[in-house]
């Protein structure tokens, strides 16, 4: 990435914000939204807390993830454009 411009490289394909915002409201519980956005640390503990905290909490962990998910997503789509970078500081593209 160009340090000052925030351009993306040559080759690089700049993320999609509807699709992240998508990915949030339907897989929001599994992190996907993260995973596609380059935070694979985010998205990582959001998939273990729904999946291992889901097992001990009886699910109540998965909700609280799904919501979670959810707020990102609908935060993703709502957000201006202007303001949302993916994991490599790059703004996403509408």
């Amino acid at each position: 990435m160009v340090p000052q411009y925030n351009v993306p490289p040559a080759g690089y394909n700049q993320k999609s914000r509807l699709a992240a915002g998508l990915l949030g409201i339907l897989l929001g519980t599994l992190g996907v939204h993260n995973f596609y956005l380059g935070f694979t640390t985010r998205g990582v503990v959001q998939l273990l807390v729904s999946i291992i905290g889901g097992i001990f909490t009886c699910g109540m962990a998965t909700v609280a993830i799904a919501v979670w998910g959810f707020v990102e997503g609908v935060l993703l789509l709502a957000a201006s454009p202007s303001r949302m970078y993916d994991g490599h500081g790059v703004i996403l593209r509408d």
